[in-house]
């Protein structure tokens, strides 16, 4: 029990709150113009002047209730507070405006976006606030019943709101961790190979030094230049996680090994494109192979009566891109959200500093995008 009290008062705030856009600035001039509207039209508010200064108080407190979601119930349930002590000192009758119940969406603010101690200090206060506006207002026990169902209800959505978005997040890192754990792999075979090669080069180096000292010096320069190179993809990839298991020494395919995945006797046909001068860093030229063999594994599990897959991959430049395509037909309706397998294939290419983009083609079909730095970035 202590345990769970001690998480629940050390959950932080989630990171990915918005800040005001224009659905808050629109939420905030329809309130404005409701409160206006009430305090005109509707006969019998007591203390109209006050009760209409008071409510459009909270129009900061909408605007807030992200950023500062414990002020902003605060700001928003203490008003509410303020009108009930009122209404129980002078008995004038029933205080406040219906526009008021905008305090609803502080209260699901304050849960949605609020740190663990924000959200049991505030609902402690919301408790406290509206037992006494029930208190004031001698409701009878449906409309305690009802009330105190509609704060629970707004508690429990916004709650089952927070947990999805926290579920969505832990995915997506799962994602990008798998996805530097496959990057370390590769980090770990592509070291492995190049400090092979030194070892090699330095042991003829020491065979031939003193009957070729020219040779032994070709051999140094060649040295050299493998270092610069293992140190340059090792920089490059320094983000990664490292995988703490013992991992094998397997050669890593690359852009040269795509024609072995074209097909012309199957269905669909798979057609292989290279052009341009296609030597690349080895993070990328293995990334290459990965993006096009996972995309052409979609193609062929989910296009629809495809008959051709084209996979082209193109120098322009300083960087590479690669297009994987398939003729088969596009469902219709909106594009579906990517799945975890386009959301990692769009992780690793971030990683080596590219982009990636899928989405219908304009001539139908299905088409993955990648572009990529022909040269990793130290």
């Amino acid at each position: 029990m202590v345990t769970a009290r001690r998480s629940v008062l050390d959950e932080p705030r989630p990171a990915d709150a918005p800040p005001p856009g224009r659905p808050d600035w629109l939420l905030v001039a329809v309130f404005a113009v409701a409160v206006a509207a009430e305090a005109v039209a509707r006969p019998g508010v007591a203390w109209r002047p006050l009760v209409t200064i008071l409510a459009l108080a909270l129009v900061p407190a909408v605007l807030w209730r992200r950023s500062r979601p414990l002020a902003s119930a605060l700001v928003g349930w203490g008003v509410a507070g303020l009108l009930s002590i009122l209404q129980l000192a002078f008995h004038d009758g029933e205080l406040g405006l219906h526009t008021m119940l905008v305090v609803l969406v502080l209260l699901y603010s304050l849960v949605r976006w609020g740190s663990g101690r924000e959200t049991v200090v505030g609902l402690a206060a919301v408790a406290a606030v509206a037992a006494l506006g029930m208190y004031a207002a001698s409701a009878d026990r449906g409309e305690i019943f009802g009330g105190s169902v509609l704060l629970l209800l707004c508690v429990a959505l916004a709650a089952a709101v927070r947990y999805r978005a926290d579920v969505w997040h832990r995915q997506q890192r799962e994602i990008r961790n798998q996805e530097r754990v496959a990057l370390a792999r590769e980090l770990h075979d592509i070291v492995a190979h190049h400090v092979s090669a030194i070892a090699v080069q330095a042991q003829a180096g020491g065979v031939v030094a003193d009957a070729q000292p020219e040779r032994a010096a070709e051999i140094l320069a060649a040295i050299e230049s493998e270092a610069s190179r293992t140190l340059a993809e090792m920089r490059s990839m320094v983000r990664v996680l490292r995988e703490p298991e013992s991992v094998a020494y397997s050669p890593q395919r690359g852009v040269a090994d795509l024609p072995a995945l074209a097909r012309a006797d199957a269905r669909p046909a798979v057609e292989v494109s290279l052009e341009g001068p296609l030597s690349l860093a080895r993070p990328v030229d293995v990334a290459l192979y990965r993006l096009a063999q996972e995309s052409l594994t979609n193609a062929v599990r989910h296009a629809r009566s495809a008959t051709r897959v084209g996979i082209d991959v193109r120098r322009e430049g300083d960087a590479v891109r690669l297009r994987v395509s398939d003729d088969g037909q596009t469902a219709p309706g909106p594009v579906p959200a990517p799945g975890f397998g386009l959301q990692g294939m769009a992780e690793r290419a971030h990683l080596l500093g590219g982009s990636l983009s899928a989405g219908p083609g304009p001539a139908g079909g299905w088409v993955v995008e990648a572009v990529l730095p022909a040269e990793v970035l130290p």
